[in-house]
């Protein structure tokens, strides 16, 4: 059945466990050349039914239009749950993508999610009188204002918002402003320890 191809777009995008599987562009493709058939073949019988008002063909006309919007349907929930997935991304990993990410979505998704990143930027910009709030750092309710971190990296030099410079050597320990030290987490700079 052709219905098949636009839900097995979703039930492999939903088995994934990537943050963000490859663009399946031959199954979309595939998707749509299917959608065009079923409705040239869909458009002769409805010509025939209006022409000459023989019923047999509206069932089946029926039929295609119904395949058709399911066809549409899984292929705009693929491509809306990919997006729901960088917004996410955009959470948690920040305004720049990593590599491995990047080299799986497409161009307009990459467009997309600049723009996100923009419209969000901004918006973080304008809190708070003008002085600007990155919402981005506390996703959780953080439990103290302070954690201990140990630097993964040999990172240099780290000024904490006091004005207190703090050397951050691979493998050395702080105690620091939870804060200041999120972003450098995510990045994989500092690790924090439970």
């Amino acid at each position: 059945m052709a219905a098949d191809k636009g839900f097995e777009l979703i039930r492999e995008f939903e088995r994934s466990t990537d943050p963000i599987p490859a663009f399946n562009d031959d199954g979309v493709r595939s998707v749509i050349e299917d959608i065009s058939k079923i409705y040239q073949e869909n458009y002769a019988h409805a010509i025939t039914f209006n022409e000459t008002g023989d019923r047999k063909f509206l069932p089946l006309v029926m039929y295609r239009h119904k395949l058709i919007q399911r066809q549409k349907r899984c292929v705009l929930a693929y491509l809306g749950n990919r997006l729901f997935r960088l917004k996410a991304l955009r959470w948690h990993v920040g305004a720049t993508l990593p590599p491995e990410i990047k080299a799986c979505i497409n161009e307009p998704e990459s467009v997309w999610f600049n723009k996100y990143s923009k419209m969000l930027a901004e918006y973080m910009a304008s809190i708070h009188d003008g002085y600007g709030l990155n919402l981005t750092n506390d996703i959780k309710p953080p439990k103290s204002l302070y954690i201990e971190v140990r630097c993964m990296t040999d990172y240099g030099k780290f000024e904490l918002e006091n004005g207190e410079i703090v050397l951050l050597k691979k493998n050395s320990q702080h105690y620091l402003p939870k804060l200041q030290c999120e972003q450098l987490i995510r990045q994989g700079i500092l690790q924090h320890i439970i």
